[in-house]
């Protein structure tokens, strides 16, 4: 048998008046406890709270629309807060709502330091997260440092010509005779070329994403103050931490050597890029630690980290540096026994190794949702909510999981947002399949199924209703239901989060079997019954009809307690 323990200068565009806000709301140093206490630094219960968080994401402008405009929006995400207290997680991970001209769903920043029109002010970010602490929910926003907006104030001075402004991205010289080819042969994410040239000054820009989201050159001293400086805006508003957008992106090797390869997206992930988890990123990051560390409450940060394998990942949470990484490696791996407990056992060795918790993930808005990624639909896509959520560590629930939404794959042409759609290769371009607004509401109404009054900025299936809030909830067989029993029972059982360490137990093929302390998890990822040979204990969950007997049913997990 294994066990395993679980083991952040110059300021962008408008920053000044925002900064102004900022002082009018005022810094503070309380943080909140999951039942609505409110904590002190230091106290009990505010101690590495984030070990085993339940953290939920919400995409604003997917989340709920609170004034009519079809668009999501701060306002709407607040007024729903009591529906994610009562759900049970611990705390909100709001995507990007900063100042963005949109060109990437709000991944091209403009002004770190305001909020866009279309999701409201600084005093609406400020309502929700005083609202959340009163509710016992923690709140973290996205911080995006590898890139900004092609709008933003920098920027902009460098196509101008002030070269202090070129110095803090990658501007080149191109290749040919004429300076014609980019400086190497790097490939956007989104697809095509990662340069573009910018002919009135005959030079070219890196931009591993979309041709509006310039890369940030982060061995300028400036780039590193003015992120330090965006960090301590948000810690001073009360955020109680950071999910880092691309982490594993901020340091290029060395003279931007060429990859010499045609196709470098299937690389992704696999292997050390050079533009991708460089060794420099983490001196960036240990200085982070120290600005977290300066707030009281236990601020974290948390790394979107792409590495090529889980002992990469786990660099980035050293005990100095971030306090969590997301799991890729297990979002990426299939409905299939044995290499879930492969990637389960490397997690959580990695992780364990430097003293970090393990962190799952099974959907996010940048993937097909798990219910239809995994096959086998809703069926399936319980059983692995519930394996997720009996793992050792922090876990996350993306907006919508919770009622089992599948992915939208019909999306209208015209409808669609994502830029990688619009490019000539690359991504799949389906990402506005995870993003269609929830729906909260049986009847359409207005048009959104309660999203809004104004209709969805991406349209809702017909039948969307059946899957709302309001039709879930009660349902006792329903997967909003199954959710809030599952989180209810891993607050109240201390084995549960970060508690008691994993032990594998014997199994029959296809099934995973382990306990933690008195509690013990079966999943069954075969089409077909399982034996059991002995019960573990007492049933306290299944994800599907179960009778707690030795036949354990095919795609199903099934808690027990007391074996």
């Amino acid at each position: 048998m294994n066990q395993h323990s679980s083991a952040a200068a110059a300021a962008s565009g408008g920053a000044a008046a925002s900064a102004g806000a900022s002082a009018s709301v005022g810094r503070r140093d309380v943080v909140t406890g999951r039942e609505g206490v409110a904590l002190s630094a230091g106290e009990p219960g505010a101690a590495e709270w984030w070990r085993g968080a339940v953290i939920y994401q919400v995409y604003p402008r997917s989340f709920a629309d609170g004034n009519g405009d079809g668009m999501g929006d701060l306002k709407g995400a607040r007024e729903r807060l009591p529906y994610l207290a009562e759900l049970g997680v611990d705390a909100v991970w709001l995507s990007p709502f900063y100042a963005s001209p949109q060109a990437d769903a709000g991944y091209d920043v403009a002004d770190y330091r305001a909020i866009d029109p279309m999701f409201g002010t600084l005093h609406d970010a400020d309502a929700l997260i005083r609202e959340a602490h009163e509710l016992g929910l923690r709140v973290l926003v996205d911080v995006v440092p590898n890139h900004s907006s092609d709008r933003h104030e920098w920027f902009q001075r460098a196509l101008q010509g002030d070269r202090a402004a070129r110095e803090r991205y990658h501007f080149r010289q191109g290749k040919g005779e004429h300076g014609e080819l980019p400086p190497n042969d790097w490939e956007s994410i989104f697809g095509g070329p990662a340069w573009t040239r910018v002919p009135s000054a005959g030079l070219w820009y890196l931009h591993l994403f979309a041709p509006e989201q310039p890369d940030f050159n982060w061995e300028h001293p400036a780039v590193r103050d003015e992120f330090r400086s965006v960090l301590r805006f948000w810690l001073d508003m009360g955020v109680d931490g950071f999910r880092i957008d691309v982490a594993h992106g901020l340091v290029k090797a060395e003279g931007l050597p060429d990859m010499g390869s045609t196709d470098q997206l299937k690389l992704l992930g696999n292997q050390q890029l050079p533009f991708f988890d460089q060794d420099g990123v983490h001196e960036i990051y240990r200085s982070w630690r120290a600005v977290l560390d300066e707030y009281p409450g236990e601020r974290i940060g948390v790394a979107e980290a792409w590495a090529p394998s889980a002992e990469r990942t786990a660099l980035y949470v050293r005990e100095d540096e971030l306090h969590q990484a997301f799991n890729f490696h297990y979002l990426n791996t299939g409905w299939e026994a044995e290499p879930l407990r492969e990637v389960i056992d490397e997690s959580l060795d990695s992780l364990g190794a430097v003293g970090a918790p393990a962190t799952w993930v099974l959907s996010n808005h940048d993937v097909v949702r798990h219910r239809t990624r995994l096959g086998g639909g809703h069926t399936r896509g319980r059983a692995a909510s519930l394996l997720m959520l009996a793992l050792p560590g922090s876990a996350y629930v993306y907006q919508g999981e919770e009622l089992g939404l599948p992915e939208v794959t019909e999306l209208p042409d015209a409808a669609r947002q994502d830029p990688s759609f619009f490019r000539d290769n690359g991504q799949d371009g389906l990402r506005d399949g995870c993003r269609v607004p929830l729906p909260w509401t049986e009847e359409q109404g207005a048009g959104s199924y309660g999203f809004g009054a104004g209709g969805s900025w991406l349209p809702q299936p017909a039948g969307w209703g059946a899957l709302s809030v309001a039709a879930q909830t009660g349902d006792p067989d329903s997967t909003l239901e199954l959710y809030r029993e599952a989180l209810r029972l891993r607050r109240e059982r201390p084995e549960l989060g970060a508690g008691e360490p994993l032990e594998w137990l014997p199994a029959p093929e296809g099934v995973l079997a382990f306990r933690r302390g008195g509690f013990v998890c079966t999943a069954n990822t075969g089409a077909g019954a399982a034996e059991l040979g002995a019960v573990p204990g007492e049933l306290l969950l299944a994800s599907g009809p179960y009778d707690g007997g030795r036949t354990l049913p095919g795609d199903t997990t099934a808690w027990w307690v007391g074996g």
